[in-house]
């Protein structure tokens, strides 16, 4: 089976050299390392253009020597993005191409003629009209998005072509599947025997695969995860390609027509039109607060007229303004960080001090920044941060228990544990103790309604090594004794 490997790594612009140290030595060096031993693995890498200087600036050129030696040697291809990883469908067109052609200039100094991105990630895989109209008129070829993108829903797409809009004819759009994507991310599979039998009988030559993840996943973020990564790249029945490789593989198109999203949306998210709540969410105060000083500032930015001296620092200081971080760190949803909105409160407020003759607007300025500062420790110190990251987690998932039997289901869940003990017995019996470790554990969660913890939900990891028949049948069985034993009550006549 063909296979399209892409990751994202990225380090904003005020990290400190002990964190990216680690992240270096524990995920970039050890990925590229294996890479450039590897006479099969091929690799489509976005790295945004503040860690391309970042890793220059604290001595890491290593990485970028060896990255460059990658995509001459054609195992490795460039995307474009945004420089610091602004969420590109909240800003204004214009700061949305400023974004690009500064992470353009930036690697291609850095990186060299080699640098020649065809494709495009959008940081968060976000994706809006504006986003599409401005990639296309810059000349890039392809974007790669979630799955979601593609209709709004998921588990929907055939992996058998690429796709094509209406509304963007200059461009292709490769989608990111998350099944697969999640499994890996997770640590579920462990070994690439595990991985492909998790996969299931509808992966085969016929199809691709196209996952996608923050790089830093492999032994930063779960160290030992690399291994599986490593072993992948080994396999000899999974033939490696670049994600501009795939139409050469497979020449059909499929029309779509994408939707706003990005690659955490659920389809809740897009049938509510909160697909970026993350970043702006209506309900949020916090958020309001961020974009309407970030606005502010914006605005005297671009109506400054100073000496081009202090207008061209003043704009690299807007620039840098325009990172996602404090905006997702204060969703509450359940992403929270004190630290990251005061620092990016702070770099809107020194954006507007660097003005000259500012005035007036450094007073109001000030009075944004104290705002967004108290209202978050008063969040903080009140409990209402635990109490919406304890509303998310009630909302985004319910334990398969209550899914089940508490909504009269009882042969559902009878069926998934019979299944799921079946799997472990067979695993042990086939010596296979990690994965009979895995099915024990999956047991024991739906069992006390931890299930709501886990990336990958273990019933839909039974789903994929279990034909749908035989689930049925086993529901089948169960309906039938619970129908014996059924009380004649009127609240039990939907079994």
């Amino acid at each position: 089976m063909y296979w399209a490997n892409f990751l994202h790594i990225y380090q904003p612009a005020e990290q400190t050299q002990d964190i990216l140290n680690r992240v270096v030595n524990e995920s970039y060096r050890p990925i590229i390392k294996r890479l450039k031993s590897s006479v099969r693995a091929k690799l489509t890498l976005n790295v945004n253009a503040i860690l391309t200087e970042l890793l220059v600036e604290h001595g890491y050129e290593d990485i970028i020597k060896d990255l460059r030696y990658l995509s001459e040697k054609g195992q490795l291809e460039f995307t474009e993005s945004a420089k610091y990883h602004a969420f590109l469908p909240l800003i204004p067109k214009d700061e949305i191409k400023r974004q690009i052609e500064l992470n353009h200039k930036i690697n291609k100094s850095i990186f060299g003629e080699i640098y020649k991105p065809r494709g495009f990630f959008s940081p968060e895989m976000a994706f809006s009209r504006e986003v599409a109209d401005v990639v296309s008129d810059m000349g890039y070829e392809w974007m790669v998005l979630d799955e979601i993108t593609e209709s709004g829903k998921t588990g929907q797409l055939t992996y058998d072509s690429f796709f094509v809009a209406d509304e963007f004819p200059k461009l292709k759009f490769f989608f990111r599947e998350r099944k697969p994507s999640n499994i890996i991310m997770s640590g579920v599979a462990r070994s690439t025997k595990s991985f492909i039998e998790t996969l299931g009988e509808e992966y085969n030559d016929n199809r691709y695969l196209l996952t996608a993840m923050d790089g830093e996943t492999f032994g930063h973020h779960r160290p030992g995860l690399e291994k599986l990564l490593f072993d992948i790249w080994d396999e000899a029945s999974f033939k490696h390609i670049l994600i501009s490789e795939i139409p050469e593989y497979f020449k059909k198109s499929k029309k779509c027509i994408p939707q706003n999203s990005t690659w955490a949306s659920t389809e809740k998210d897009l049938e509510e039109g909160t697909q970026f709540r993350s970043w702006k969410d209506p309900e949020n105060a916090l958020h309001t607060m961020q974009w309407h000083f970030l606005d502010f500032v914006h605005q005297r930015v671009i109506a400054y007229k100073g000496p081009e001296e202090l207008q061209n620092k003043t704009r690299m200081k807007m620039d840098e303004a325009f990172a996602s971080d404090q905006f997702w760190w204060a969703s509450g949803k359940p992403w929270w960080s004190i630290e990251m909105i005061e620092k990016g409160a702070w770099k809107l407020l020194d954006t507007l001090k660097s003005i000259q003759e500012a005035g007036e607007d450094i007073e109001e300025g000030e009075r944004f920044y104290n705002d967004i500062i108290n209202t978050a420790f008063a969040w903080q110190r009140s409990g209402y941060i635990r109490q919406l990251a304890q509303e998310y987690k009630n909302v985004a998932r319910i334990p398969f228990k209550e899914r089940t039997v508490g909504e009269n289901k009882p042969e559902v869940y009878a069926a998934f544990i019979e299944m799921m003990k079946d799997k472990m017995r067979e695993a042990s019996q086939n010596e296979d103790y990690e994965k009979a470790i895995l099915w024990r554990d999956a047991i024991w969660k739906l069992e006390t309604k931890n299930d709501i913890y886990d990336a990958i939900h273990a019933t839909d990891l039974l789903r994929i090594e279990v034909p749908d028949w035989r689930l049925r049948e086993i529901m089948d069985k169960y309906k039938e004794q619970y129908k014996k034993i059924r009380p004649g009550q009127p609240e039990h006549r939907d079994i």
